[in-house]
């Protein structure tokens, strides 16, 4: 399994609002000039976010996009699967894995990829936007505390 760019740059960007929202909405050429995405890419991936209620837009010169639920609720897996589709190494629905055989095949889907693919996803299910988020302000939070002469 590979992260496409859809899935890479839409986390970046909905993480991006999550920082820099503050409860209004963020401007989109505002995210894509600080995480340095093209915003016409950024247009499609917010399209699709939209439409799966992950964002909400307001038009005008005061509108952009705020995350729909709470950033606590809202996980890095919620985000990749609407970008990315299922997280799958494998897919477990395939006919072959199915059958009750002892074969190599049947035993590396159960043993191995299903193994693999619950990882994923209870990896990616069990970090929300607010976590990151946090971890970041930490991040950012002793740099500010530096001074430079």
């Amino acid at each position: 399994m590979k992260i496409s760019t859809k899935g890479r740059y839409g986390l970046r960007a909905m993480v991006d609002i999550a920082v820099n929202s503050s409860g209004d909405h963020v401007a989109l050429n505002s995210i894509a000039e600080r995480q340095n995405i093209s915003e016409n890419y950024l247009e499609q991936v917010f399209s699709i976010l939209r439409k799966a209620g992950l964002v909400r837009s307001v038009k005008g010169a005061q509108g952009g996009y705020i995350i729909a639920n709470s950033i606590s609720n809202t996980t890095v897996g919620d985000i990749l699967r609407v970008l990315e589709g299922e997280l799958t190494v494998v897919d477990e629905n395939d006919e072959s894995a199915k059958r009750e055989e002892k074969t190599i095949e049947n035993l590396l889907s159960t043993k191995v990829w299903k193994k693999i693919n619950q990882s994923v996803n209870e990896v990616v299910n069990n970090i929300t936007l607010e976590d990151i988020v946090e971890e970041y302000e930490k991040l950012n939070g002793d740099q500010a505390l530096m001074f430079y002469i």
